[in-house]
């Protein structure tokens, strides 16, 4: 017979509830990953999870041929002149999102349609998306 102290039973439930806590925490942080309409509708964007942080790249663009140049849209407005010529289809322009205490936080998004990189954080409307 197979026999438990109560002091077990119990730190075998806290360490049970503790798990399914973490599973929980790891669903809600993980409900961003996927694909995604910027604002504006110009740009999807695909949100991915790398080495326990969020990232998110320029997937398709709803006008991806610049009118100038009749060539792919490239990152013309970017500060660092040897990042111009860079395509805006594959560019990672969300980084290094962290999620703590119900958001997405410490990262930054780059605006290539102005050249600029801003500190931000992410977060559901609706927290019951």
């Amino acid at each position: 017979m197979f026999r438990v102290s109560l002091q077990s039973f119990v730190l075998l439930l806290l360490f049970m509830f503790v798990q399914i806590h973490k599973l929980h925490a790891q669903a809600d942080s993980d409900k961003v990953l996927g694909f995604w309409y910027t604002e504006n509708k110009k740009a999807k964007v695909e949100i991915y999870k790398k080495e326990g942080k969020y990232h998110g790249k320029i997937v398709e663009l709803k006008d991806p041929i610049d009118p100038d140049t009749k060539k792919p849209k490239v990152d013309k407005h970017n500060p660092d002149v040897s990042k111009r010529n860079n395509p805006i289809i594959g560019m990672n322009l969300i980084k290094n999102f962290v999620f703590r205490s119900g958001y997405w936080q410490d990262g930054t998004i780059y605006d290539p349609e102005s050249g600029k990189e801003y500190s931000c954080y992410m977060e559901f409307d609706d927290p019951k998306n």
